[in-house]
């Protein structure tokens, strides 16, 4: 945890504004509490506004000091996820009850999907997180985010069945095909707003008794980035949505990265 420290204020009174120690203002304040007053503090008035100078002095040098704590990035996911069964050059990342207040509150499932070691995991804001709103949220929230600099992103949006169709445990077929489902969602995939152009290939992938639909965008106007790939199903009271990112510059050495991570990705 990052800390800071917060000097005596007469350590960090330069030599150039006060000639001494005795000249300092909190020096004069110090000794006001001690000594007679003079006749610069002889009202009430006085006394006030002097004090409300030396509050005035010492508040630039409490700014000075001060460091506020860093909002450092969490360490490499390969030094605490275990190694891919699949594929070694992966960690696979598991999420359980202990990740998320929506698999706490069983509202979504436990996913899985894999992940380059040197990724790491990031902050969800508790406004998107979904942790303000459970067990019953009305709009879609973010479970886990994870990102490299050189890579790109990658992040699980849940969404109430609700907010797409009124069949309680529906199928992601049952919602509609896989154009009417982007639809609905684009707008969390992009973070903005998803143009049906933009949209460049969809499929269907069975896995079990499970069915997902996947998507290829070219989106230049996102907030997540330029190259988005997708993938969407529907479980139990919630469609989840799992989205892969990635900029102009990261792309054309990561698309084969980030397909491998989302075609990894199951509910």
């Amino acid at each position: 945890m990052a800390t800071f420290s917060l000097s005596p204020l007469p350590s960090i009174v330069s030599s150039s504004s006060c000639s001494s120690a005795r000249s300092s203002p909190l020096r004069a304040f110090r000794a006001s509490a001690t000594e007679p007053s003079g006749p610069i503090l002889a009202s009430r008035s006085q006394r006030r506004e002097f004090l409300k100078g030396i509050a005035l002095q010492a508040l630039p040098l409490l700014f000075l000091k001060y460091s506020p704590p860093s909002l450092a990035k969490e360490v490499e996911v390969g030094s605490y996820l275990p190694p891919s069964p699949s594929d070694p050059s992966f960690v696979l990342f598991k999420a359980s009850p202990k990740d998320t207040p929506a698999l706490r509150a069983g509202n979504v499932q436990p996913y899985q999907f894999i992940l380059p070691p040197t990724w790491k995991q990031t902050r969800v804001a508790n406004i998107l997180s979904g942790n303000y709103c459970q067990p019953k949220c009305a709009e879609p929230w973010v479970e886990v985010k994870f990102e490299d600099d050189k890579q790109g992103k990658v992040q699980v949006v849940a969404s109430p069945l609700i907010r797409l169709t009124n069949k309680p445990n529906a199928s992601i077929e049952d919602i509609g095909s896989p154009d009417k489902v982007i639809a609905s969602l684009g707008p969390f995939v992009t973070g903005n707003t998803l143009d049906p152009d933009e949209l460049l290939e969809t499929s269907v992938e069975k896995l079990g008794d499970q069915t997902y639909y996947k998507y290829v965008l070219e989106t230049p106007y996102a907030l997540t980035g330029s190259h988005n790939l997708a993938k969407a199903t529907a479980k139990g009271n919630t469609v989840v949505l799992f989205v892969a990112s990635a900029n102009d510059k990261q792309w054309p050495t990561s698309q084969k990265t980030l397909k491998a991570i989302l075609d990894s990705f199951q509910v």
